[in-house]
């Protein structure tokens, strides 16, 4: 287990079943590539920086981009109090929750089958403030870690005035399914024969060596997890989903 996953919150997490298939989370489109299985869902979700947040402000309907951590079938969600999105979430409105990985690119012998691997959750629930002081500071914690497994234990934890400041909503998944593409590009049985490159462009995320602030008080080296970077969880070979 990932420093991030361990150090996430106290409580065990129940890792076994599946998510219920519901009319808004059952995949009608190539159900084969779907799945509600929460080990599967919970993994994608462990390995994404990044998920969309979907709601509605006054019947406008946004979608941003937001760290998280998850902890069991819900996901902590941060920032200022004045944020009009956790504003919205904070009521107990219905969101959605979207987190994808990017795979590959799938170039078939027709522009029709063109396509992508990826793997993606949609998650659909409601938020609630956390309101616990403990609880508060370990989910920032594990928003942290998620992004970056042990950079907590270097860096200055928040002041009661910056804990003040951040609103933390815990949003617990109701509902959720998971969906996974890979392997060769499917194409047309009469366009096998054509004169066309096709195959996959494999993608991965890859850091880069580590920029030093130009601020930097000491001669202090880069941390070993800055170095090594690599997303918790990252696959090497992929499942195959035609």
């Amino acid at each position: 287990m990932s420093e991030s996953n361990a150090n996430r919150v106290d409580d065990p997490v129940n890792q076994a079943g599946s998510f219920t298939p519901t009319d808004r989370t059952r995949l009608r489109r190539r159900p084969k590539r779907g799945s509600y299985d929460r080990a599967v869902i919970h993994a994608i979700l462990d390995e994404a920086v990044l998920a969309h947040v979907a709601f509605t402000v006054a019947g406008v309907p946004y979608t941003l981009p937001m760290a998280y951590a998850r902890h069991g079938d819900a996901l902590y969600l941060h920032g200022a109090r004045a944020n009009r999105m956790l504003g919205a979430l904070q009521t107990g409105a219905p969101a959605c929750v979207t987190a994808t990985l990017l795979d590959g690119l799938v170039l078939a012998r027709s522009a029709f089958h063109q396509s992508v691997s990826y793997r993606c959750v949609v998650a659909i629930g409601r938020a609630s403030e956390v309101t616990d002081p403990g609880e508060h500071l370990r989910a920032l914690h594990a928003i942290v870690e998620h992004v970056i497994p042990g950079r907590w234990r270097d860096v200055r934890p928040p002041n009661e005035h910056e804990l003040a400041q951040t609103l933390v909503l815990r949003f617990e998944i109701e509902e959720a399914s998971a969906k996974l593409r890979d392997g060769a590009p499917v194409d047309d049985p009469e366009d096998y024969a054509l004169d066309v490159w096709a195959g996959t462009i494999p993608l991965r995320l890859v850091p880069s060596a580590p920029i030093a602030d130009a601020r930097l008080t000491s001669d202090a080296k880069p941390p070993a997890y800055a170095l090594e970077y690599r997303r918790p969880g990252a696959r090497e070979g992929k499942r195959s989903a035609q």
